[in-house]
């Protein structure tokens, strides 16, 4: 038997560009990383799939990877049809697939239910292991606070998050550890729910740096529609902040034919961007920060900071090419593997 770690992946599904895929295949067929082609020092050797369509890939990652097997059901997957938890952690996958959406527009993605099962089979066998959530926890924060509660109540480690914090960025900057930082700014495109989510972990990466790190949140305000030029008009936050993430973009819109160069006015901005959205929030410190949902005008995301020994704007773009259009891999996911 191998003493490498054996990792199981619970997913709703997985085809080709679901995150499910971009995981699963990293582990199996490893990836480019440091001039190299490096697989990870460990085996995924179960996958729970809860969605299984015409274009799954799952079982044909089974059929070419012996040491992967299909199972039923979650707690098959963790147990390895055994009664005890025979892996060393779990991969919670619960993006894409057919769940429909509640009246605010979010997906119904069952990762609480998942997770439910996940945990059930810890209290079951009085063992556990880490766990690895994509993205957000729940659509429901009374659920996404019970699945943290329960990660400190078994003492399991419990991670989350978005590939944004980790992809390249251009230029590669980072916020200074410690910084005095009195405002943060990101511009991103996307629908509420699914992408907003990677604007405020492009935020939250960049302001958590500061002078006493991370202090909580005082309030949040939304603004779309009418509402959102509305702010913009009597400057709700900075201007130099907004213009200087809209300068990192390199998918920034102009309504002027013929050019490619131009930094559009506010009226052209407003042909553009059909559903602006912002989230305006303080932090328990004094330090505000806006995401930007600017769907028509850029397809990348943008952040620009306010340090208080800078004359300008720290500022640089988190860069994600895109499958299909710029890159077949997603190459951000890599650095989460």
């Amino acid at each position: 038997m191998s003493d490498r770690p054996k990792i199981a992946a619970i997913t709703t599904v997985v085809h080709k560009y679901a995150h499910a895929q971009h995981f699963v295949d990293r582990f199996l067929e490893g990836y480019g990383w440091n001039s190299r082609h490096h697989r990870p020092p460990m085996d995924l050797v179960s996958l729970y799939v809860d969605q299984v369509g015409e274009n799954d890939l799952s079982r044909d990652r089974a059929d070419r990877f012996p040491q992967l097997t299909i199972y039923p059901t979650v707690a098959d997957a963790l147990t390895l049809g055994t009664n005890e938890l025979a892996v060393d952690g779990v991969l919670l996958i619960g993006e894409h697939g057919e769940y429909g959406k509640n009246e605010k527009g979010q997906h119904l993605y069952p990762r609480y239910e998942l997770y439910k099962q996940i945990v059930s089979v810890y209290r079951t066998t009085g063992r556990s292991a880490p766990i690895f959530n994509d993205k957000h926890l729940s659509w429901n924060w009374e659920w996404a606070k019970e699945m943290y509660d329960i990660s400190v109540e078994l003492g399991f480690a419990f991670m989350a998050g978005s590939s944004l914090p980790v992809t390249w960025r251009t230029p590669s900057v980072d916020m200074p550890f410690g910084a005095d930082v009195s405002e943060g700014l990101c511009v991103g495109y996307g629908g509420p729910d699914s992408y907003d989510f990677h604007g405020l972990e492009t935020a939250q990466c960049m302001v958590e740096r500061r002078y006493g790190g991370e202090s909580g949140v005082k309030c949040l305000q939304a603004y779309r529609g009418d509402q959102f030029w509305e702010a913009h008009h009597e400057k709700l936050w900075s201007r130099e902040l907004f213009e200087s993430a809209l300068c990192r973009s390199h998918t920034l819109a102009t309504s002027r034919q013929g050019f490619n160069h131009s930094f559009p006015t506010i009226d052209e901005m407003r042909s553009l961007v059909e559903d602006p959205i912002a989230y305006r929030y303080e932090h328990t410190d004094g330090m505000k920060s806006t995401v930007m949902m600017m769907n028509g005008l850029v397809r990348d995301f943008n952040f620009a900071g306010k340090l208080a020994d800078r004359k300008s704007p720290l500022s640089t773009q988190m860069y994600l090419p895109m499958p299909p259009s710029h890159t077949t891999l997603a190459n951000f996911f890599s650095p989460q593997v």
